[in-house]
């Protein structure tokens, strides 16, 4: 089970589900960060999981996940994999007592997210969610803002992205990220997911939300039109909109407080605009090359220097609560 004690200098990773994702945004900074170790890595491909091995120079790799999650040199483990499967392996990593990082969202629905953050909280074992846009200077900086009442007191936030077809969808080739049964709500799931979580990193927990969700092209079986509204426990309301079938890609976010406006991109690296009657700034911080990098630092140092880390898995079940009220499943 879990060790509670500070005494460890470095804990051994697994990465289940060692695909894409994991290539640059998150699988290097497992290794690149002291404390920090990458030990081993599975897929289930043994050719792809051994060739991830040799070149990102990880020790162990694995085929089947059991043997991952109970290996006694594997201290703790990043799930990796599409979200249909998280409850299945996270449910296991629980059960053995191994703090966990699950990729985003943290399953398909509330119910399994909360089975996941259930099974953890048990027995007080860390969970994380990569949601790791918390972490980042770019949009800590937004936070900094909004907390020093640089726009004065939050009205509203609105955010608008949308998308052109690409050539996949229209090709109608299998894509997990579009198939119902694995991402519901599509895109939305997987993208606007980051953004809803921010603002309830800026804003607090949403109290209510409502949407109206559906499929207009019809080229595949999950929904690709979204739109939605919510408040704020704080009384600060929201609306967005999400759409993957429109003829520009666009991504704006606008926060509207009582003396101006913050504006920025979930995922355009464009400059964040303050403007307001106390101080107008643009600044431009980038993504960093390993996105996931400062979320990772900072479960290093939760776990090791007992600091706080701010993508939990408790702030992402209220998120996995929020999209599915706004898909109507709840």
């Amino acid at each position: 089970m879990y060790n509670t004690s500070k005494t460890c200098k470095l804990i051994r990773w697994g990465i289940i589900g060692c695909g894409d994702v994991t290539e640059i945004k998150s699988g290097p900074p497992y290794y690149k960060i002291e404390g920090f170790s990458l030990a081993a890595v599975m897929r289930r491909d043994k050719e792809k999981a051994k060739d991830y091995a040799t070149r990102h120079q990880v020790k162990k790799y694995y085929t089947n996940a059991d043997d991952l999650i109970n290996d006694t040199e594997i201290d703790a483990v990043y799930i990796a994999t599409p979200p249909d499967t998280h409850k299945f392996y996270g449910l296991k990593v629980a059960a053995v007592g191994k703090p966990c990082c699950i990729e985003k969202p943290l399953a398909p629905s509330y119910a399994n997210s909360l089975e996941i953050f259930n099974a953890f909280n048990k027995t007080n074992t860390p969970l994380f969610v990569a949601y790791y846009r918390r972490t980042q200077p770019r949009f800590k900086q937004i936070k900094k803002w909004i907390d020093e009442g640089a726009i004065g007191e939050i009205r509203h936030i609105n955010w608008h992205l949308s998308k052109t077809t690409s050539k996949q969808d229209l090709s109608k080739e299998y894509n997990w990220r579009t198939d119902i049964k694995v991402a519901p709500g599509g895109y939305f799931d997987d993208l606007a997911s980051h953004g809803l979580d921010l603002f309830t990193y800026y804003l607090g927990n949403i109290k209510e939300a409502k949407g109206i969700s559906l499929n207009q092209q019809g080229l595949y079986s999950a929904k690709d039109a979204i739109t939605a509204c919510w408040v704020h426990k704080n009384g600060v309301t929201g609306s967005g909109s999400w759409n993957f079938g429109c003829n520009l890609n666009e991504d704006i976010v606008k926060i509207y407080g009582s003396k101006g406006t913050i504006q920025f991109s979930i995922f355009d690296n464009v400059p964040i605009v303050l403007e307001s009657a106390l101080k107008n700034k643009s600044l431009m911080i980038g993504h960093p090359e390993n996105v996931q990098y400062f979320h990772i630092e900072a479960m290093r140092d939760f776990l090791l220097n007992d600091a706080e880390h701010p993508s939990m898995g408790e702030s992402g079940l209220h998120t996995s609560w929020v999209m599915d009220k706004i898909l109507g499943t709840i």
